[in-house]
């Protein structure tokens, strides 16, 4: 990350010097079997788990086991038709649709607000018929896009705090705040996450993003402190057991979960959790019944698909032939990353529950579809970039 943060100006000029001597070689038939490769065993691997965890609620809801796995399946059908359209287009080409892309996923958000049915308290989804999306979803995408495309303007000044700084937090900021009216505060916290770091990366300075800092923090602990429902999630969280019948009813039940499947699990298909004493066990807490049916085995072999799909997604951002494909592909990277540390964190109980799925495993169209998105267009950087031995 280091690298990529000193001598861009210098970088630049030699990436398109070498390309223009033909010295980078562009393969645009091969996609990356690695990159492809994970999310394939990543979705599969879901697409079982969200089976074995959604099965009794699934009957029990709609007098039907499979419910939940015909929606993943036809989800995930689109979702590698997504991957693909996204893998072959130019990933250059996304650089021109960005403002369309942010007044989309503003118009999508104030819809939800106007339009959205509330579930559990929030206005998060658009429902149409039988489905529903979450535009919170393509937002977390459309603010990478917007910072790979800002940060890749020849004229750009990131240190200079009028003309480089503040226009990205003016644009972020309104995307965040319809997202706190819904509200989604986890969502939040992925996003912030990923602009303080592409920001730094790309080299703002230290005092702009600590003046940035304090109100985020600020602001983040009041939606915490006057709100009666976060406030209490969040001190139950250091100490669930104390009120394990309510407000830490979910994080015991996540924690017995993982204490029952020890070492090796106790057999796929065969945990208890989702007898119904697990609330959102196939979204939200499906990390939770992989540990108890796979055991830390298992858990940890999913969340080094994750690590290795981190790294490969650095090396494809040091290896990207310009600017804009490298932060794009930091930023996606970094996107994933912090959604899966942020679930896993949850899930442990390291952080106070929030609504954030696991990327590619978790039940979700919308999550599911975005992360197929964002994946091919890393895939379409990949294709693009300089040759690795």
């Amino acid at each position: 990350m280091t690298l990529l943060r000193r001598g861009n100006a210098h970088r630049d000029s030699r990436a398109w010097a070498d390309l223009f001597q033909g010295q980078l070689t562009l393969d645009r038939r091969r996609i990356d079997p690695l990159i492809l490769g994970i999310t394939i065993a990543l979705s599969l691997g879901g697409l079982i788990m969200v089976f074995s965890a959604s099965g009794v609620v699934a009957e029990m809801k709609y007098s039907n086991s499979t419910h939940y796995l015909q929606r993943q399946i036809v989800w995930m059908v689109l979702g590698y038709c997504v991957l693909f359209v996204g893998s072959q287009i130019d990933y250059r080409q996304w650089k021109q649709w960005v403002p369309w892309i942010v007044v989309g996923c503003v118009v999508g958000l104030l819809l939800v607000l106007m339009f959205g049915p509330k579930i559990n308290g929030a206005q998060r989804w658009l429902t149409f018929g039988f489905f529903s999306i979450q535009p919170t979803e393509m937002a977390k995408l459309a603010v990478v896009l917007y910072l790979a495309a800002f940060l890749a303007n020849p004229n750009r000044r990131i240190t200079d705090w009028r003309r480089g700084f503040l226009p990205p937090v003016i644009v972020v900021s309104s995307l965040c705040f319809l997202i706190v009216v819904e509200p989604d505060l986890g969502s939040i916290v992925v996003i912030g996450l990923v602009f303080v770091c592409m920001m730094y990366l790309a080299g703002a300075r230290l005092r702009h993003l600590a003046c940035l800092g304090l109100p985020m923090i600020l602001g983040f602990l009041a939606l915490i402190v006057f709100s009666p429902e976060r406030w209490e999630r969040f001190t139950t969280f250091l100490d669930p057991f104390q009120d394990r019948k309510d407000a830490g009813y979910q994080l015991v039940q996540s924690l017995l979960a993982l204490e029952n499947g020890g070492v090796f699990g106790v057999g796929l298909g065969q945990g208890k959790q989702k007898l119904l004493y697990l609330p959102e066990g196939h979204t939200d807490f499906v990390l939770a019944l992989v540990g108890e049916e796979l055991g830390l085995i298992g858990t940890l072999g999913l969340l080094g698909l994750f690590v290795i799909l981190v790294f490969k997604g650095f090396r494809v951002a040091a290896l990207a032939p310009d600017v804009f494909g490298r932060y794009l592909a930091l930023g996606i990277t970094l996107l994933l990353t912090m959604q899966a540390m942020i679930n896993a964190g949850v899930v442990s109980g390291m952080l106070p529950t929030k609504g954030l799925t696991l990327p590619l495993v978790s039940y979700g169209g919308s999550s599911l579809l975005t992360t197929m998105l964002a994946i091919g267009i890393l895939l379409s950087i990949a294709r693009q970039g300089r040759a690795s031995p």
